[in-house]
């Protein structure tokens, strides 16, 4: 009725904590912090970056890029009912509140790194974004392992 929901984790990487890096409890809560609620209309994209400082003072920096997916609409739309006269019909389409055909719910992919570094956060959130709006066929999992993977050239060696 309201429109406004809880959040939940759909997808993460790495899937398991890491010892030195455990995942942040209540990302979720972070990612919208006016609450998660539906809107009428497609709002733009927004990007934020926020500092999160651990119980060991270490700072965590949480990018967050969110945009708007359609949803079906939750209203209940009302129908004749056995052969009911359409003049009814019609009084009671016209004296009922119109709703709107499609609701937009927020979605969020977040991105947590001990380095400062706002602008490629951005991009790499950007460039993951693309890739799942337009239905690039590429799987996220390989997007995510060749953003964070960093080959370094041996001295002398071959590439």
């Amino acid at each position: 009725g309201s429109g406004d929901g809880q959040g939940q984790i759909l997808q993460r990487f790495p899937e398991k904590d890491w010892e030195d890096n455990p995942f942040p409890q209540g990302i979720e809560l972070f990612c919208q912090p006016s609450g998660w609620q539906l809107f009428p209309e497609r709002n733009p994209p927004t990007f934020f970056v926020a500092v999160l400082t651990d119980i060991n003072s270490e700072r965590h920096y949480c990018a967050c890029f969110t945009f708007w997916e359609a949803v079906e609409s939750l209203q209940p739309q009302s129908h004749a009912r056995n052969g009911e006269g359409e003049e009814e019909e019609e009084e009671e389409e016209a004296s009922a509140p119109v709703q709107p055909a499609q609701l937009f719910a927020p979605k969020s992919l977040v991105l947590v790194s001990r380095l400062d570094h706002a602008e490629v956060f951005r991009n790499s959130l950007g460039l993951i974004y693309t890739i799942y709006v337009d239905g690039l066929g590429v799987s996220l999992e390989n997007v995510i392992g060749n953003l964070l993977t960093c080959t370094i050239p041996i001295t002398g060696g071959a590439q």
